[in-house]
């Protein structure tokens, strides 16, 4: 299958990509082969389950959000983000699996740089939180995510604590809800960029 797939992969695609992502050709092929490994259908997508197939995404408590995102930003019409719409029965193909991922591309200051850019970093973050997708971050979706985080090893009446605290330095204009703005500005001293960034072998 190494091979079939590696000659999928052309150099013209490799370029586009390159551009896209900032992404080196050697990280594209490399992420390519990790791709076309856990495509099992061997059908150029990946669906919700060969990600799951991930034993750092399964083992992590907030695996199926991280997953969630991947398709969510495939789907997203965000203006900073434009992206393919994936396919009709809910797959991603591998230039949404690499945009997604460029991401987390550490930011180098000689880059023109779009998708790891520090408010992409931010809204990808955002998302984690908004578990409905309205854009806005509720003190639910908040208890929510930090139950996922820590399980049984904080008390309800801490991480309910802790959720109202966020909520009340956060929400600045009393809808007792976080936004997107909100968020950014919550974030403003935290080194999102070096916090959200993978270095990817060169």
């Amino acid at each position: 299958m190494g091979n079939k797939s590696s000659l999928m992969l052309q150099e013209q695609d490799i370029r586009d990509i390159q551009s896209e992502t900032g992404f080196l050709p050697s990280q594209i092929e490399r992420l390519y082969s990790r791709f076309t490994s856990l495509d099992k259908g061997d059908n150029g997508t990946l669906s919700r389950e060969d990600f799951l197939r991930i034993p750092e995404l399964a083992i992590n408590p907030l695996g199926d959000r991280i997953v969630h995102a991947f398709f969510k930003e495939s789907e997203d019409d965000h203006p900073l983000n434009p992206l393919p719409k994936p396919s009709e029965d809910d797959h991603v193909n591998f230039r949404q699996f690499v945009r997604v991922l460029a991401h987390f591309r550490p930011i180098k200051r000689t880059q023109d740089n779009k998708l790891n850019a520090r408010e992409e970093k931010l809204h990808f973050a955002f998302k984690m939180y908004d578990l409905d997708d309205d854009e806005r971050i509720s003190r639910e979706e908040l208890l929510a995510v930090l139950h996922m985080m820590v399980g049984e090893n904080i008390s309800d009446d801490q991480l309910n604590s802790i959720a109202e605290r966020t909520i009340l330095e956060a929400d600045k204009d009393g809808d007792q809800m976080i936004s997107f703005e909100e968020f950014c500005c919550a974030l403003e001293r935290t080194d999102v960029e070096q916090k959200m960034s993978i270095k990817f072998l060169k």
